[in-house]
């Protein structure tokens, strides 16, 4: 079934219509979709160049929304779905700390796994599930992922097809360890300073 929904993808960066199967692509796969954006947005910068910026915009926008939409399925279904399932198991105490240590650290949360390639769909259905504020959220998450889809789309502009064997291997944890590095930058700036 994955390498279906891959095949359909890769069809659609091809496509006409490709810049909305793009941002429809960005949508769900921050939600429920298992492939992620950068499989339609690699090959279209590819034969598009100078649409580069562009499709990384539409990547972006599509991804914030589509991770709005999962925000509203943590935060909407756990009500009805998950909070009974941790009272039967006598789990609502460790979900509310679980929750209140989440939304200490959610922005940097959210901005971390938005550039990694852990599934953003974890984080955003989580977010809501927690209730953290929808504007930290929306911030974080338009930080991220266009910081992903924009590095993305420069690699590629600049230098073109050699850089889409990377792009494709590697970018995930390049993105993690800058991540990794920026924030632990700040930690150590507040225990320093």
């Amino acid at each position: 079934m994955i390498r279906r929904l891959y095949d359909w993808t890769m069809q659609a960066a091809a496509h006409k219509n490709a810049v909305p199967s793009l941002f429809t692509v960005s949508f769900v796969e921050s939600s429920f979709f298992p492939i992620p954006p950068d499989v339609m947005l690699i090959p279209m910068v590819l034969a598009e160049r100078a649409k580069a910026w562009f499709f990384a915009f539409v990547a972006t926008v599509g991804s914030v929304l589509g991770g709005v939409f999962g925000y509203l399925i943590g935060y909407y279904l756990f009500d009805a779905v998950g909070q009974p399932m941790l009272e039967f198991y006598g789990y609502s105490e460790k979900f509310q700390k679980f929750a209140n240590q989440y939304n200490d650290y959610g922005a940097w949360i959210v901005f971390f796994f938005g550039v990694t390639p852990f599934p953003y769909k974890v984080i955003t259905i989580a977010s809501g599930a927690t209730a953290l504020n929808i504007f930290v959220f929306m911030l974080a998450s338009v930080l991220s992922r266009g910081l992903r889809f924009f590095v993305v789309a420069a690699l590629l502009y600049w230098f073109g097809p050699p850089i889409r064997d990377f792009i494709e291997k590697r970018l995930g944890l390049m993105f993690t360890i800058f991540v990794v590095l920026l924030f632990g930058g700040f930690v150590a700036i507040k225990y320093l300073i």
